[in-house]
């Protein structure tokens, strides 16, 4: 009975060893994700305490990993919290932000809740359909600093109203804290500035300052092009080529990229951004 219950001891010591082991190796990976940890150091200091409180402690370790580390991706989009910093991208080459034929890397926003947002926007033929109803807008999951944005629209039906907004931040609402580079037509160039972007300090909820020139748009049905310079805290507008605005020391210089819904179908194509 004795050596039974000896080898009995035995095995069970053996199956907490390998537990042990099994954890400390998943604990090895999920650490390595982490930026700046040391895991050579804890492990050596987790031989000077004792085993299992070591183990205990391992175990906490890689949950906390595992709940915290969201390693620089969009947040879950119930989690009504930042889960973790996102990390700005200062593109280095021409990134193409729309794929040309679904909305991965961009999420829909829709001022009623209960609307679904994929009868506002659809793809079609390498076009993206706006219904412009209800308010709302595209927008990029990923933060962007210091680029060159290239964007084409154009109205398939009657002129309307529609903008690009640059350097959004969240929370998601109708009208975000942000910088719009205005597309109602007629208007193309004009800015509008949100919830004190204009400049440091400002407290304007809302600012409208003109374009430069007479409008540079083409006809109704034709395909314009927005080239919006982003330095900074510096915003150039250009409408087919013409510079029709320009902005200096605004209060933000980094953020999401929108599309806007606002009242009128529109369509969109060849969106990218390239440094400058």
């Amino acid at each position: 009975m004795q050596q039974v219950i000896g080898s009995a001891g035995r095995r069970g010591a053996a199956n907490k060893k390998r537990l042990s082991a099994g954890i400390v190796r998943r604990m090895r990976l999920k650490c390595r994700r982490v930026n700046g940890f040391n895991f050579k150091q804890t492990f050596k200091e987790g031989s000077k305490m004792g085993k299992r409180r070591f183990l205990e402690l391992s175990v906490v370790l890689v949950v906390s990993v595992i709940l915290a580390g969201c390693g620089g991706r969009e947040c879950r989009e119930s989690n009504k919290q930042a889960c973790c910093v996102q990390k700005t991208i200062e593109p280095t080459k021409k990134i193409m932000l729309w794929n040309g034929k679904d909305f991965d890397g961009w999420k829909l926003f829709a001022a009623d809740p209960n609307v679904d947002v994929r009868n506002v926007w659809s793809v079609k033929n390498g076009v993206i359909r706006c219904e412009g109803k209800p308010n709302g807008y595209m927008r990029t999951k990923s933060d962007y600093a210091k680029y060159k944005l290239h964007v084409e629209w154009r109205w398939p039906g009657s002129a309307g109203n529609s903008g690009v907004f640059v350097h959004m931040s969240k929370p998601d609402r109708i009208w975000p804290r942000a910088v719009e580079c205005q597309l109602q037509s007629g208007s193309a160039g004009d800015f509008w500035f949100i919830d004190g972007t204009d400049s440091p300090g400002s407290e304007k909820k809302i600012l409208n300052v003109k374009k430069k020139t007479e409008s540079s748009e083409k006809q109704l049905g034709e395909w314009n092009s927005y080239d919006i310079y982003c330095r900074g805290n510096n915003v150039r507008i250009f409408v087919n080529g013409v510079l029709q605005n320009e902005a200096k020391e605004t209060a933000v210089g980094s953020g999401k990229i929108c599309l806007q819904s606002e009242g009128t179908p529109i369509e969109f194509r060849n969106i990218y951004i390239e440094p400058l």
